[in-house]
């Protein structure tokens, strides 16, 4: 050693300062890439994904090689730092070589190189995967010792090295990348995304027309009745019932009742015979199992039913789609706003609104686990039906009764206030 120049021991030293930096950059840049973009560019057929995604699948190998590569051109170094540190120095170049080398590659062969592959971790980890590879195949003996000896100590306390991660994502962590991809994706399409999300968590009552508000055809009307009902009648398909809801006996379509009407002489026997058996569904169904029914029996409207059998309300695919995409139609000419906008920043709500329409549409957090619309929240609330407008709170929200009918709430003021 003594033999050989300064110069050379500088540019070895130089070298292997670059060898680390390579080592240190490479390890943070494999496992910091993004393990779904990874998976898509396997699939798209990019070389050097594929490479990574070979090596990533023995995670124990891959840390294997570049530890051995890492630690044995920083040994190196620190031997040729000291070699330098003592013809320049003397004895005093052993603490200077110390000091020194741990300042430099702590700075040039670490956090910088590390730093760079945790910001641009591709541009790192595909070129170092060719190189590795080669590694991986020259050293694999002694990487295959190491892991032996390793991967011994780890089943020691129940861990199976040669196992890859499996990385999987629940419908919460999932929600989290959608919300983080608003740059990415229209935010049309992101609140899409996050309804599907919602569809497991929400029950076919939360979305359902309650059965006050249905409207269906009575057997028990007069035929004339019955005929000027269907001609007004804005709805493609109307309940058919005998004397009251709970009576349900078949479903009357748009089209059916069209031909039904055509003839010169309609009866109620006609009418039944243009009905089809109705779907029931009961009340705690989640939507996304509604929408998985409704494909697979190829039915477009359920009958919303209790544990009693009673008749809770109506659910059709329109309004379960609704959640996904929003809204299909405005309201029409004699109907208003669910939810009004005021002058003074507070919202005219009707007391039939959904409560997880309204925290939608606002973006508030009124409470959904008991009451599904806001006149029910009001009357758990006050635990009395209200005769009169009153005015009460719910949390952060001020509630102004506005309009009494029936016993029933029909509009409220509601305000947040912080």
């Amino acid at each position: 050693m003594n033999d050989i120049p300064l110069s050379v021991l500088g540019g070895t030293l130089f070298c292997l300062l670059i060898l680390s930096a390579f080592f240190s950059s490479s390890e943070t840049g494999m496992l910091s890439l993004n393990k779904y973009r990874l998976k898509h560019l396997v699939k798209s057929k990019h070389r050097s994904a594929i490479k990574v995604s070979s090596l990533l699948e023995r995670p124990d190998r891959l840390i294997g090689v570049i530890l051995i590569g890492n630690n044995f051109v920083n040994i190196l170094s620190s031997a040729i730092a000291t070699i330098i540190a003592v013809r320049i120095w003397g004895d005093a170049g052993v603490a200077i070589a110390t000091g020194g080398l741990t300042l430099v590659i702590l700075i040039f062969a670490e956090v910088t190189p590390k730093t760079l592959a945790a910001i641009h971790p591709e541009k790192i980890a595909f070129p170092a995967s060719w190189i590795l590879s080669i590694l991986l195949k020259v050293l694999y003996p002694l990487v295959f010792l190491v892991n032996t000896l390793s991967n011994g100590l780890l089943r020691l306390i129940g861990v199976n090295a040669s196992q890859g991660s499996h990385d999987t994502l629940d419908s919460e962590e999932l929600r989290t990348v959608v919300n983080e991809a608003s740059g990415l994706i229209p935010a049309a399409h992101q609140e899409m995304l996050l309804s599907i999300l919602d569809l497991e968590n929400v029950s076919v009552e939360d979305i359902m027309v309650p059965r006050n508000e249905v409207i269906g055809i009575d057997l028990e009307d007069s035929i004339e009745d019955i005929i000027e009902q269907i001609c007004q009648s804005r709805h493609t398909r109307m309940p058919v019932y005998n004397g009251e809801i709970n009576k349900i006996i078949g479903i009357l379509h748009a089209r059916h009742a069209a031909m039904f009407l055509r003839d010169p002489a309609p009866t109620k026997a006609a009418l039944l015979k243009a009905t089809v058996e109705p779907y029931f569904i009961p009340e705690s169904t989640s939507l996304n199992t509604v929408l998985l029914n409704f494909q697979n029996d190829h039915q477009q409207m359920g009958i919303v039913v209790d544990e009693y059998g009673d008749v809770q309300g109506i659910a059709a695919l329109e309004d379960v789609l609704e959640e996904i995409v929003g809204e299909f139609t405005p309201p029409t000419l004699d109907e208003e706003e669910e939810i009004q906008t005021l002058e003074d920043g507070s919202f005219r709500i009707e007391g039939t609104t959904h409560i997880r329409e309204i925290n939608k549409t606002l973006h508030w957090h009124l409470p959904t686990d008991g009451p599904k619309t806001l006149n029910g929240l009001i009357i758990e609330t006050l635990e009395f039906i209200p005769e009169h407008p009153i005015s009460l709170w719910v949390g952060h929200y001020m509630i102004e009764i506005q309009e009494i009918e029936d016993k029933v709430v029909k509009y409220a003021k509601l305000q947040l206030k912080r």
